[in-house]
């Protein structure tokens, strides 16, 4: 079993009891990088059970910048798994090994930046078949926190997240499967969800290998903290300072800098370049939230190099 870092249990990796909020979710999401073939993406799947739906999104990039998109909200009337959509989730081994499955149809998008006008983008982009079958091991501590059940909380009230190496395969269309090998990392939480009671925030998350992984978080001014993990140990870092790249007149990240300070004294200095972006969003109540997600490649300190997903989500208020 994998190091638990936090107020944690095992069987926190399974779905828990259907809390009586409307808005009770929960979510589970695996991003996943192969090297080799510079083609990555990720998977998410949140059950809304007491709204009657699931959110579904599935995303495969190609090292040209191209991707195979989906996102739906199949009907599901309970929170006992992960199934909706042709996306699955099995928890094999607690904090050690996952397995995530998609099989259906998406979107063939040459250009993904087509979803910042969805309908039109559902409608003009043709479409193919997606097979993903992958393997995900962990490589680094099961760790995050489970709020109090009083918290007003209505963004992840609980969470949890590890460092993943990826393995399996995937076939695109009549194209012969092909195996797929990497690293990544999942997230997982569950509570009270609306996306529009999040401040602005940028989540970087990154792998280096088996040996090394960090996620920063900061706020939209770029604020704030994070981590490493390394081996089995967790090195908070005390303060990160992100400067992005945009696309101009837009909020489409391209690239990013990032001073990080960890609390053992160390400095060090993150490069991210964005190989693939897809601006994706949530509405509710007459409010779009933009969610910006970027297929990354990494440098750290100017030598080592990782890939991952950056995700720039920002209110329309701020």
């Amino acid at each position: 079993m994998a190091r638990i870092i936090g107020n944690l249990k095992p069987e926190d990796d399974y779905t828990h009891e259907l809390g009586p909020e409307k808005n009770f979710n929960e979510s589970v999401y695996f991003n996943f990088f192969d090297p080799s073939q510079n083609r990555g993406g990720f998977v998410r799947i949140g059950n809304r059970a007491n709204e009657g739906y699931a959110e579904m999104t599935v995303i495969v990039w190609n090292p040209d910048g191209s991707a195979y998109f989906m996102y739906g909200k199949p009907e599901i009337s309970h929170n006992d798994g992960w199934n909706a959509g042709g996306l699955s989730i099995e928890v094999e081994k607690p904090t050690e090994v996952v397995h995530t499955r998609f099989e259906g149809s998406v979107l063939v998008m040459a250009d993904p930046r087509d979803m910042q006008d969805p309908s039109r983008a559902f409608k003009e982009n043709p479409r193919q078949s997606l097979m993903l079958n992958l393997r995900h091991d962990a490589v680094g501590p099961f760790y995050g926190h489970v709020g109090d059940p009083d918290d007003d909380n209505q963004f992840a009230r609980a969470h949890t997240e590890q460092h993943m190496r990826v393995s399996g395969e995937l076939k695109i269309g009549d194209e012969p499967r092909a195996a797929f090998s990497g690293h990544g990392l999942r997230d997982h939480s569950w509570g009270p969800r609306y996306w529009q009671a999040a401040r602005s925030y940028r989540w970087i998350t990154g792998n280096f290998g088996d040996d090394l992984g960090m996620v920063v978080n900061t706020n939209g001014e770029g604020e704030g903290g994070g981590l490493f993990h390394e081996g089995e140990e967790i090195v908070r870092i005390a303060k990160a300072k992100v400067e992005t790249d945009y696309e101009p007149g837009t909020r489409f990240h391209r690239a990013l800098r990032a001073q990080l300070s960890l609390e053992d004294g160390r400095e060090r200095v993150l490069e991210g370049r964005v190989m693939g972006f897809i601006p994706l969003r949530n509405r509710r109540a007459g409010s779009n939230t933009h969610i910006g997600e970027g297929m990354t490649q990494y440098t750290l300190d100017g030598e080592r190099v990782g890939y991952g997903l950056s995700e720039y989500l920002d209110q329309p208020e701020e």
